[in-house]
């Protein structure tokens, strides 16, 4: 049987910047080159096949981003980001998974930031009656959840070992990049760009084989 795909989804890209770091450095370069770093560690240790939302600096909708990992079949997303805080003296890396509700007010806000209008849906079941589909949908997105939480934990545990960690790394919100249904999805936060510690070690090409190395260690 074929390998698992795993697809990892480089943050923003062609005319979304994403997060401007505070000597210049654009979040969607840090974050396409964190992902093909950690492509090519993934494709290196054989367990696993592996594809990219974007392999370039373009623009693709949250949306179509989840849906190229449904068209694939891929067994786990994650989204990988540096983004940006009010306060410039919060650094370290976290992880987050999909919640109805933010785990706290700083999660809340990054989450508004990375989402758009637009809203993706879960699994369709046709030919089904209404209510039997309501059941099913909803069992695949608890099972996805639950999935999805197992994944960060051991993300963080691994990322821990060898990147600095923000406060609480265990994060939950409503990101709409994460609402692949019926797909375990988590977005890594490898540090903030608002922080000159941090931007400063995502610009090093060895500090992101370092996060890579945690993120493909936690599989």
């Amino acid at each position: 049987p074929p390998l698992p795909l795993v697809v990892l989804d480089p943050g923003h890209g062609g005319k979304d910047p994403g997060a401007i770091g505070v000597s210049g450095t654009y979040e969607k370069h840090v974050a396409l080159a964190a992902a093909q770093e950690l492509q090519r560690q993934l494709m290196r240790a054989g367990r696993c096949r592996v594809a990219l939302t974007r392999g370039r600096d373009v623009f693709i909708p949250l949306q179509d981003r989840v849906a190229i990992a449904q068209r694939q079949g891929a067994r786990l997303f994650m989204s990988l980001h540096a983004d940006a805080l009010a306060d410039p003296g919060v650094r370290g890396a976290s992880v987050y998974t999909l919640s109805d509700t933010a785990s706290d007010a700083q999660t809340a806000a990054l989450a508004r930031r990375e989402n758009s209008a637009d809203r993706f849906g879960g699994p369709s079941f046709r030919d089904m009656p209404p209510a039997i589909a309501s059941i099913l949908g909803s069992l695949v997105r608890q099972e996805t959840r639950s999935g999805s939480v197992r994944i960060a934990r051991n993300v963080v545990g691994s990322l821990g070992s060898g990147v600095g960690l923000l406060t609480h790394p265990s994060r939950h919100a409503g990101f709409m990049v994460l609402r692949a249904a019926d797909i375990p999805s988590v977005l890594v936060e490898m540090g903030f760009m608002s922080n000159p510690q941090d931007e400063a070690a995502l610009r090093r090409p060895d500090h992101r084989a370092r996060v890579a190395r945690c993120a493909a260690r936690s599989r």
